[in-house]
């Protein structure tokens, strides 16, 4: 009896998918744009959760999938870079039996979306998630979005780029001297990502909070609570280590003592952590009641905004924004830091090339003070921006329209798009598009200066890692000082090369280094499956 009720079941959800995907297809037809039906919604939670093994299993089975099947797999767009837009144009959807997802990529159509905020809005209850403390900007509807907004921005300004630069610079310098020391060791440097990660972290911790770590103890795996409490730097590493756990399953429910040793010690660090944010936030205030300036943090700036009524923060909302940026501003950076390092060591000939750059600039300054170096490192900002457009974290950036159609001119023609449809700029397919950049799947940083030495502004819309208009990433200045800083930092001290295999050519090795490079994946953010499996080596500069 249970498996004809559990095969109804499923007969009964098919007939029901494919009728609310008929419907929903019926509904887009009146855009007169290409329609690629995809019977499994990739929002689908059930689906989500066993995606994995669902590929492990097709992927063996010796028969061609339909052509749907490649966008459901999460983190399609890196495979798939232009080539879809190259096959249907400028705009096209997937119609799902639950929704309809436009795909745009026509710099024009992506900058009057960034701009009309209120017509093409964020689908903040897609990032119910991240309120994993609290309620934070990335979760804030279009009416309060602008309170969130205006709070954080206010420390993000030339004084804290000030103080970042000189902590990346620190930060640097220290695992410079700790990849020279490791590079006296055959195998080379242990792990150039967990060592960005680490880098990353500590320089966040410094310049958002004022908690300053040495690099190579950061480099350590902890070693556990210590008076029954991990410190903030432990808590803050094992959180973002488990961020997707914890935004699925509540920090509290982690904590049972019938859990596994493994899920109670991210329950505890998640517990640790808020109570970290506490002390923090209390330090904080009780300073500015004393009319002291406090710790001069992202904290600090928090803090001013709690007693200031609707247009100020709640406490859960100064710990949830806590929690986002260093959730958003930690694998970000570092990411990108991992694939420009490996692209460096692919690449001698670039490395040349921006070390010119950085002994002549930096040579003359011995102080590498930021407003003087930062503006004049173009290559190492060009490094960032080519990086970026190949491997962007986020390679599409899902909009919705409101409750009323939305008229958008896309190309030569207007197109209505329905009320409540999804509709994302494709971040990653727009910076690979030959009509906007030549060789566009090739890495070339130099593409970027100008022959005056001048950095590049491309076209509006056909760049845009950091999204574009009134929703554009409140870090983006932040990450830029942090990469050159590390970058340039690195380049004076040392050049990177990768460790060959026993008996490959070095065409083998460049070809191999590539693969490792472009086997990505897409969890939250789009990373290297294995960066580990490319060994380089640091060696001093003359």
């Amino acid at each position: 009896m249970i498996p004809e009720i559990a095969a109804l079941v499923v007969v009964l959800y098919a007939a029901w998918g494919f009728i609310a995907m008929e419907s929903n297809y019926r509904r887009a037809s009146s855009m007169g744009i290409p329609l690629i039906r995809l019977p499994i919604d990739p929002l689908n939670v059930l689906f989500q959760v066993f995606e994995a093994h669902v590929w492990t299993i097709l992927d063996l089975l010796p028969i061609r999938l339909p052509t749907f099947a490649r966008y459901a797999r999460r983190g399609w767009f890196f495979p798939d870079k232009a080539e879809s837009h190259l096959k249907y144009g400028p705009i096209w959807a997937l119609v799902t039996p639950r929704d309809i997802h436009i795909n745009i990529c026509d710099p024009q159509s992506v900058v009057d979306i960034f701009a009309k905020r209120t017509q093409f809005v964020r689908p903040s209850k897609m990032y119910k998630l991240l309120e994993v403390y609290g309620p934070c900007i990335s979760t804030a509807d279009e009416t309060d979005w602008p309170r969130h907004r205006k709070i954080l921005s206010a420390p993000f300004n030339e004084n804290a780029m000030d103080f970042t630069w000189n902590e990346a610079r620190r930060q640097a310098t220290q695992m410079l001297d700790s990849w020279i020391e490791q590079s006296e060791s055959k195998d080379g440097l242990t792990s150039v990502a967990k060592n960005t990660r680490a880098v990353s972290l500590n320089i966040m911790a410094a310049s958002g909070f004022h908690r300053s770590f040495q690099f190579k103890s950061s480099t350590r795996e902890s070693e556990g609570p210590v008076n029954g409490e991990f410190s903030y730097r432990d808590a803050l590493q094992i959180v973002l280590d488990n961020a997707i756990l914890l935004m699925l399953i509540s920090p509290r429910m982690l904590l049972g003592w019938w859990l596994p040793t493994s899920l109670r010690r991210v329950g505890q660090a998640a517990a640790d952590f808020k109570t970290h944010m506490t002390r923090m936030m209390e330090k904080d205030l009780q300073a500015l009641q004393e009319g002291q300036p406090g710790s001069q943090s992202l904290m600090t700036s928090f803090v001013r905004s709690l007693n200031t009524g609707p247009k100020g923060f709640t406490v859960d909302e100064i710990f949830g924004n806590t929690f986002v940026i260093n959730f958003a501003g930690h694998d970000t950076t570092a990411n990108t830091l991992t694939f420009s390092l490996l692209l460096l060591a692919r690449h001698p000939e670039i490395q040349d090339w921006l070390r010119e750059e950085v002994v002549t600039v930096a040579n003359d300054d011995s102080n590498w003070e930021y407003q003087t170096l930062f503006p004049k490192l173009v290559r190492c900002r060009a490094i960032l921006l080519e990086t970026l457009r190949l491997y962007p974290p986020i390679m599409s950036l899902p909009k919705w329209t409101n409750n009323e159609p939305q008229a958008l001119r896309v190309a030569s023609r207007t197109i209505i798009i329905p009320p409540n449809t999804g509709i994302s700029p494709s971040v990653l397919a727009t910076h690979t598009h030959p009509d906007y950049w030549p060789d566009p799947l090739i890495w070339k940083p130099s593409r970027w200066i100008l022959a005056n030495e001048g950095l590049l502004v491309p076209q509006k819309g056909t760049y845009f890692p950091w999204s574009e208009g009134p929703h554009n990433c409140l870090g983006m200045k932040f990450s830029q000082v942090e990469f050159v800083a590390v970058i340039a930092t690195l380049m004076k001290g040392c050049s990177l090369s990768v460790i060959g295999e026993e008996g490959e050519s070095e065409k083998d090795m460049q070809t191999r280094v590539d693969g490792v490079i472009n086997d990505c994946d897409m969890q939250l953010l789009l990373r290297m499956k294995n960066p580990d499996k490319v060994r380089v080596k640091c060696t001093p500069s003359q």
